[in-house]
């Protein structure tokens, strides 16, 4: 006789299986939503933008986001523009403007969320980059049209330090004579660029996050349960504290002075 066990344990069985089944048909791909809207205006395709905007047309090939250019199932009318900047013909009809009968991604993120769903969750995360509330815009963090779509467009030529952070993080990227080493493989190797439940968008809010290089020497000559980084045992230390507030290396991002990064 069948128990109510076996008849739970059957559909958790055939509901795994069309959950696989949906999933190797694609089901679950990521829906793009439609284009954003222009009352009254239709596609125009990019030729009609390359008149005026040339460079811009001129430089998407290489973009990222050209990818989708040629992908009709994704994009209404084919076109790359106007899948972010919504149907032009209005917009050409007036001669263009900025702003006008023309969405601008520069002025409002929601082009970008269209397509971006992950990153706008980002957005609402106790600690964010305020874009959600209109103080801030993508594209002066990212260059939508460029080949390196993680750099702004004519962002500061800085060699050690993300030049998307660099344009107002000044401070925190100004040259140093010791240079955090970090800062080589940039600012988001320890802060969330979107959004974070950390503070000062912090990807770990504990020395983990700085132990995930300084790695701790281990063996002999080791106590258990004790921290040793480098020839310096950190274990009367870490519980004061991050490495960053404990008094210690609070000079995070480089120093002038001290080459441990002290002050």
């Amino acid at each position: 006789m069948n128990t109510p066990h076996d008849w739970r344990r059957a559909s958790l069985v055939l509901g795994g299986i069309g959950l696989l089944v949906l999933v190797s048909c694609g089901t679950f791909e990521r829906t793009v939503l439609t284009v954003p809207e222009i009352p009254g205006a239709h596609f125009v395709g990019n030729q009609a933008c390359y008149d005026c905007h040339t460079n811009c047309v001129r430089a998407f090939p290489s973009s990222p986001h050209a990818r989708f250019h040629s992908d009709t199932a994704k994009l209404a009318g084919g076109t790359g523009c106007e899948s972010c900047h919504g149907p032009g013909s209005k917009h050409v009809e007036v001669g263009g403007g900025l702003g006008k009968f023309i969405v601008n991604p520069g002025r409002d993120a929601t082009a970008c969320f269209n397509c971006h769903l992950d990153v706008q969750a980002q957005f609402r995360l106790p600690q964010h980059h305020p874009v959600a509330e209109g103080k801030m815009n993508c594209v002066q963090c990212h260059d939508p049209h460029g080949q390196d779509i993680f750099k702004p467009a004519g962002g500061l030529t800085l060699g050690w330090a993300d030049q998307a952070c660099a344009g107002c993080h000044r401070e925190q990227t100004k040259p140093v004579v010791f240079a955090h080493e970090a800062m080589r493989e940039g600012c988001t190797t320890c802060h969330d660029p979107h959004g974070s439940i950390n503070a000062k968008l912090l990807r770990q809010p504990d020395p983990n996050l700085c132990l995930r290089c300084h790695a701790q020497v281990q063996g002999a000559g080791v106590p258990p349960g004790q921290v040793v980084i480098g020839a310096v045992n950190h274990s009367l230390f870490l519980p004061r504290g991050t490495c960053w507030t404990s008094g210690c290396h609070t000079a995070v991002h480089g120093s002038d002075f001290n080459h441990h990064l002290l002050y």
